[in-house]
């Protein structure tokens, strides 16, 4: 079902995608000259024949194969998330090439359907459970739209909400507080252009990682915006996030509206805003679940239990000692 020469990486180092599959689906795939076969009940030879071609896909677009990407094809394809065609030809391109030159993809129907509404869109809620990209593609988004021209500027912001620790005790001024607070918006842009390019940005101006009380009083015209974490902003803060856009601007706004850190009595900025805004013209709200989480496969699983616990009304936290 391959060339010889895309047999070598779509098998991986030692065959180790093709263990996987086997060990998966119960099935034993044999490497040939120019093909694999597969051996095995029908059902199963046909999962191993779908997650196979998602993986020569990704080879013929240059990409060799990650073993997270074998487990994802493997997810979906048994889950019914995603048939085997469907998102290699649902997106022209890849979002952004990395500085690595790693291409960034859409990889679930839920990502697929988020970067849509990103592109048709000036104001996109995205919603869903750690690992389903949220964040990430933001990001991407964000960085191509500086690399194409479509944005003269980058606003990435995140709420301080004080979760165990209280900002007074943590050492340094006012900044290197904040600092670990949006380490994680630092991280994602320096994967996707590089740390020197991000620096480089930064210290222009052209991108901007900041708090968001800093947000006040200001409008931003001809920027992309990411307001990530907003599950934490309180629906005064969400409004004054939002009215912050000026013209030629596009907003994101990302969070995961199970884990708030806000006192119990504060309703959450985000869930207030979807409630209030849902509908209007002029943006989108995606849901991302579980289905769309791309990290390790535990994640998952994590995930559907604390649901299944809150759903059974049990508190999944652990007893205070």
């Amino acid at each position: 079902m391959c060339s010889a020469e895309h047999l070598p990486a779509l098998v991986g180092p030692h065959d180790e995608n093709l263990r996987v599959i086997e060990e998966a689906l119960s099935v034993r795939l044999q490497p040939r000259d120019e093909c694999v076969e597969i051996f095995g009940e029908a059902r199963a030879v046909e999962q191993a024949r779908a997650a196979l071609g998602r993986l020569l896909t990704s080879l013929e677009r240059g990409q060799p194969p990650t073993l997270q990407e074998v487990h994802l094809a493997l997810r979906q394809i048994r889950g019914g998330g995603l048939p085997p065609t469907e998102g290699a030809d649902a997106l022209e391109g890849p979002l952004i090439v990395t500085h690595r030159g790693r291409q960034v993809r859409a990889k679930t129907r839920g990502q697929i359907e988020y970067v849509r509404a990103a592109h048709n869109h000036d104001l996109v809620f995205c919603t869903g459970p750690a690992g389903t990209g949220k964040t990430y593609l933001a990001m991407a988004m964000a960085a191509a739209a500086l690399r194409q021209g479509e944005t003269s500027r980058v606003i990435l912001t995140r709420p301080i909400v004080e979760a165990g620790e209280e900002l007074g005790f943590l050492p340094g001024d006012i900044m290197e507080k904040v600092d670990p607070y949006l380490r994680p918006l630092h991280d994602a842009l320096h994967d996707v252009m590089g740390a020197d390019q991000f620096q480089r940005y930064l210290a222009r101006g052209t991108i901007e990682v900041v708090p968001l009380a800093y947000m006040r009083g200001r409008t931003l015209n001809d920027a992309f915006i990411v307001l990530d974490e907003a599950q934490n902003t309180t629906p005064g803060q969400m409004k004054m996030a939002l009215t912050r856009m000026g013209f030629g601007s596009k907003m994101i706004v990302t969070g995961d509206t199970t884990q708030t850190d806000l006192p119990a009595a504060i309703k959450s900025g985000l869930v207030h805003a979807i409630e209030v805004l849902g509908g209007l013209p002029g943006l989108a709200v995606v849901r991302l679940g579980r289905e769309d989480i791309v990290r390790h496969d535990l994640v998952q699983r994590i995930v559907q239990a604390y649901e299944s616990a809150e759903r059974a009304g049990r508190d999944p936290r652990p007893a205070q000692e």
